[in-house]
């Protein structure tokens, strides 16, 4: 018979001592999201703004941790809503994250949830009619739909009639396979050929990059010379260029360090948080 006493557990005391306030303090905060606007954020804005005033319908892609989910937000931050008493808010940029297989029901809904729309029941023409009714009221002149490869085929000629019918600018957001998608119907892509592109860093990128993470991210007591040559090294093989690894592997860096009692990043703590990432 197998024995059925309890086995006890035994756990051992940290051997690391209590952080103090200040050193939680910047532990905490390197675990909040940032948003930092780059060079290549800022051209990237100006193009949506280009769009936005024209109306016109368009395209951003790039593979996946290369940025353009938090340019994306950085640009509706920057366009918040205005809200006033008794009055519908002025929305003049939506910014949607499609759910798999998004059908037209998905994308109303979305849309009625983002405008804080509680009536979300009803069929497909019902719903219609209450977006077309709020994004006019809420005169909303850009909706930024990312992770739009996920949606279904009949969901892309709904969005093709609101910046038909409304003339809303639509930017459709994703990976390559968006491309893929799009030209499936000519009457899409003939409306989204627009088109801006998300690249990895290069090396002189991945430099200038971590020079900025260093100084305006993590801001540790100490420097850490993360742009030198063998830091450099262990950086570019371990994020192959993309943007959000380049952001945990430092990020996770930094609380190393931190919790060690160190006050900067040495080569062998960004050895082994980069090794996560392998």
């Amino acid at each position: 018979m197998p024995d059925s006493t309890t086995p006890e557990i035994i756990v051992p005391p940290p051997r690391t001592s209590k952080l103090d306030s200040p050193t939680q303090q910047q532990i905490e905060r390197l675990q909040n999201h940032s948003i930092v606007e780059l060079e290549m954020v800022q051209q990237f804005h100006s193009w949506l703004d280009d769009k936005r005033s024209c109306r016109q319908a368009c395209r951003v892609v790039g593979d996946s941790r290369t940025g353009k989910t938090v340019a994306c937000n950085a640009y509706r931050h920057k366009h918040n809503d205005q809200r006033t008493n008794g009055d519908a808010p002025i929305v003049p940029v939506m910014y949607l994250h499609a759910p798999t297989e998004s059908g037209p029901r998905e994308l109303f809904v979305g849309l009625l949830d983002y405008l804080q729309y509680r009536i979300t029941r009803g069929t497909i023409s019902d719903l219609r009619d209450r977006v077309y009714r709020l994004l006019k009221t809420c005169q909303v002149e850009m909706i930024i739909l990312d992770e739009a490869h996920r949606l279904r085929p009949k969901t892309f000629s709904e969005i093709r009639d609101i910046f038909d019918l409304l003339n809303i600018s639509v930017v459709l957001v994703g990976t390559d396979r968006l491309d893929a998608v799009v030209r499936r119907d000519e009457q899409v892509y003939n409306r989204f050929m627009a088109c801006h592109r998300f690249h990895r860093l290069d090396s002189q990128a991945l430099e200038d990059t971590t020079a900025i993470w260093e100084a305006y991210v993590l801001r540790l007591p100490q420097p850490s010379n993360l742009t030198s040559a063998p830091m450099q090294k262990i950086l570019g093989a371990s994020t192959r260029g993309y943007l959000g690894l380049l952001d945990d592997i430092l990020r996770n860096a930094a609380r190393r360090a931190l919790h060690s009692g160190r006050s900067h990043i040495d080569l062998n703590l960004l050895s082994q948080a980069a090794a996560e990432y392998h």
